[in-house]
């Protein structure tokens, strides 16, 4: 059922439409003495109609609207209905047929665009649970082993205790990370994120983000390379520095032999760009291709136990830049290691003067 403001809009656009079309015909028909064009012109009004509004009803009524503009202006005799003439009764037909005909394919291949977005939706679901079920089951099994281990024993060695102790905060710690990612997917709908831009420095950014990655990173060294002038960019700020800490927290996990941590910003032609960039093992070119493409399908842990699919996390960072009017990409290191960038508008100054 059409809200009272979706029918406003649907008219309005309906009869902008058929006015204009009826106005433009009006002149071929004073310019060249031609009715040719006149049906095509309805039609392609009718469909931008049906193209354009919402349900069957409002392209049907612009089709029959169409006949009548047809029949009255534009067929003789000029501006008077008459369907006692047969070319005049068969026109009107052939054009009601059409127009309607065009409507309604016009609607139903939304309808289908509709479907289509909604399946795309359930799998995204389905992905999701994919994505997330063995990520899940595998820590807090974990946790719940080592709590188990502290309670059953507890005269173990100092050394021991802190080694679980030491487990169970970096399984509780991932554990939040893929929480904070969950919900920013509960935020995505459709391709669409509500935003709450502010403008900000893009050393105040840097200074939160790298504040909280080394309060739960201590042992890992992040080189900091920053713009010499003062820059701003108008994001939603929260969101930004989730992306950046799910890429530096990528570059922890899954580079392999990592000797280097690079967090640059700088000012190129298109914007303002974020890049973090490593020295470990790097990943295969066909992952590179659809490393932020989309929810992963594949969801096995690796045989090490250590790594954990951040495939929800890149999907998470990708929604965001996209809803940003930005472009996040990822490129190989040589000899080797991976760099993820992306880059955002830069925020222009009013002038003054």
């Amino acid at each position: 059922m059409k809200s009272k403001k979706d029918l406003l809009t649907d008219a309005g656009l309906a009869i902008a439409l058929l006015s204009s079309a009826f106005v433009l015909c009006l002149r071929i028909q004073s310019a060249f003495d031609s009715s040719t064009l006149i049906p095509l012109l309805f039609n392609l009004a009718v469909f931008l109609i049906s193209r354009f509004t919402t349900g069957y009803g409002t392209g049907i009524i612009a089709s029959l609207l169409s006949v009548l503009a047809v029949n009255y202006a534009f067929t003789f005799p000029h501006f008077r209905f008459n369907f006692t003439i047969f070319e005049n009764f068969m026109s009107a037909v052939i054009l009601l047929i059409v127009t309607i005909m065009t409507s309604m394919l016009t609607t139903r291949i939304k309808v289908q665009e509709q479907r289509r977005r909604q399946m795309e939706a359930e799998q995204l679901r389905a992905d999701l649970l994919r994505a997330i079920s063995h990520d899940l089951r595998t820590p807090l099994t974990s946790i719940f082993g080592s709590c188990e281990a502290l309670q059953d024993h507890p005269h173990l060695p100092d050394s021991q205790r802190q080694e679980l102790i030491l487990g169970i905060k970096a399984d509780a710690k991932w554990l939040i990370d893929i929480v904070e990612n969950l919900l920013s997917v509960t935020r995505i709908e459709g391709d669409r994120l509500h935003l709450v831009l502010r403008s900000t420095p893009v050393e105040e950014l840097t200074d939160v983000v790298i504040q909280k990655f080394r309060a739960t990173h201590s042992e890992t060294e992040i080189e900091v390379i920053l713009p010499d002038t003062f820059v701003s960019v108008s994001i939603d700020p929260l969101l930004i520095e989730q992306v950046l800490l799910n890429l530096l927290e990528n570059a922890t996990q899954h580079a392999h032999g990592m000797t280097r941590l690079i967090y640059q910003v700088f000012v190129n032609e298109d914007g303002v760009q974020f890049r973090i960039s490593d020295d470990g093992c790097g990943v295969s070119e066909a992952e590179l291709k659809k490393l932020f493409q989309g929810m992963p399908k594949n969801t096995n842990r690796p045989a090490d136990g250590r790594k954990r699919n951040m495939g929800i996390g890149l999907y998470v960072c990708s929604a965001i830049i996209k809803a940003h009017g930005g472009k996040i990409e990822a490129e190989p290191v040589l000899p080797h290691g991976l760099c993820a960038a992306f880059t955002l508008p830069l925020e222009v100054e009013a002038d003054d003067g």
